[in-house]
């Protein structure tokens, strides 16, 4: 068995600032969907890594983000709420300097080019934008991801390609949970990337899909999708629904199960009727806030009889068990004897975070 991270990395203050500057202000990180700004002038403001940025629907109707930071005298353009629609630009509300949706400068009150003004120069502070699937990610260092070369497609790999008959991009949510929780935002991930603690934590779980159990989980085929029980084909209780499987998916795709983790903050769960997904924001070495979403194809939600119960109460009642025990290792952690778990063979894929933040952070042979 290998050694998991040094119990430093879920604690320190110090090694959670590196992870801020390396990774969730370098990567790309997964924010939001495009449904959510659906009109040019919405915005959505978004506290990523301790930054606070503006997304906003332009007028020709591509997603733009800046740094919520007048380049003026630093105030934040936005100061309440964490949505809306501007009037057609974004104003400052300290001197009215007042920026286009792309965030080019427009206007500085009484100034011009003999004042010293170069609106050229002066325009918001830009985030990086690409979207995949309906969902959007933002990267907060976009000069150095260009210089690198380093795009969304990049840090997604294979997962577009291994999802290509899921309609993402066409879905959209009846519901969010937000949930708050006591947990470094590694042993999420973690967590989400094993089935060893399927068997004790998800009995219910375990009820519908049996190979979550069988072997401690070391057998899950995830390229092809996981099977349920007999007769079962969902995420819901019962492992039935009255909901149409999506068109165009394979066989498989319509009676099994499928997951995908992309660094640094998105897990995606995906069944044939709907999708959960959850976007992981990191507050602090000890506390991870979590957006989960569940998605429905249009046709679905404009039937009468809709009603995405059957699925939200069932993953609920999984997301609850699972925050739990995230905590309960948070907690466990803490003690004076722990310096380092290990990985058992079936948790292959958790060791894969050990390396990503290894690689991320440069850290060195003592950790």
């Amino acid at each position: 068995m290998e050694r998991t991270l040094h119990r430093d990395y879920y604690f320190s203050p110090e090694i959670f600032q590196r992870e801020k500057e390396r990774i969730f202000c370098r990567e790309w990180f997964c924010a939001g969907r495009e449904e959510e700004l659906p009109e040019p002038g919405d915005y959505l403001v978004l506290e990523v890594a301790g930054e606070s940025l503006i997304v906003v629907r332009t007028r020709e109707g591509d997603l733009a983000a800046h740094y919520n930071v007048c380049r003026h005298r630093g105030s934040r353009l936005v100061l309440e709420g964490c949505k809306g629609s501007f009037a057609g630009a974004i104003r400052c509300p300290y001197h009215s300097w007042t920026y286009a949706l792309d965030g080019k400068l427009r206007t500085a009150p009484f100034l011009d080019e003999k004042d010293g003004l170069t609106k050229t120069d002066l325009g918001l502070y830009p985030v990086g934008v690409e979207s995949w699937g309906g969902f959007f990610f933002l990267n907060l260092t976009p000069d150095e991801a260009q210089v690198r070369g380093y795009h969304l497609p990049t840090q997604l790999g294979g997962v577009p390609e291994r999802l290509c008959r899921y309609p993402l991009e066409q879905l959209r949510s009846a519901r969010r949970i937000v949930y708050e929780v006591e947990a470094n935002w590694k042993v999420i991930l973690e967590n989400y990337n094993e089935c060893y603690h399927c068997g004790p934590v998800h009995p219910e779980l375990c009820r519908l899909v049996p190979a979550f159990k069988q072997r401690g989980g070391s057998e899950l085929d995830w390229e092809r999708g996981i099977p349920h029980r007999e007769g079962a084909w969902t995420f819901t209780e019962t492992g039935t629904t009255n909901r149409r499987p999506f068109d165009g998916l394979n066989d498989d795709e319509q009676v099994r199960h499928k997951g995908e983790l992309v660094y640094p903050n998105f897990m995606i769960s995906l069944s044939a009727d709907h999708v959960t997904t959850y976007t992981v924001w990191p507050r602090g070495p000890g506390h991870t806030t979590l957006l989960c979403d569940f998605l429905f194809h249009p046709s679905e939600l404009g039937r009468s009889d809709f009603n995405p119960a059957d699925a939200v109460d069932f993953w609920e009642l999984v997301n609850r068990q699972d925050w739990a025990i995230c905590e309960n290792v948070q907690r466990g952690m803490q003690s004076r004897m722990f310096h380092q778990g290990y990985y058992a063979p079936m948790e292959s894929a958790s060791l894969d975070i050990r390396r990503y933040i290894k690689e991320k952070l440069a850290a060195d042979e003592r950790r």
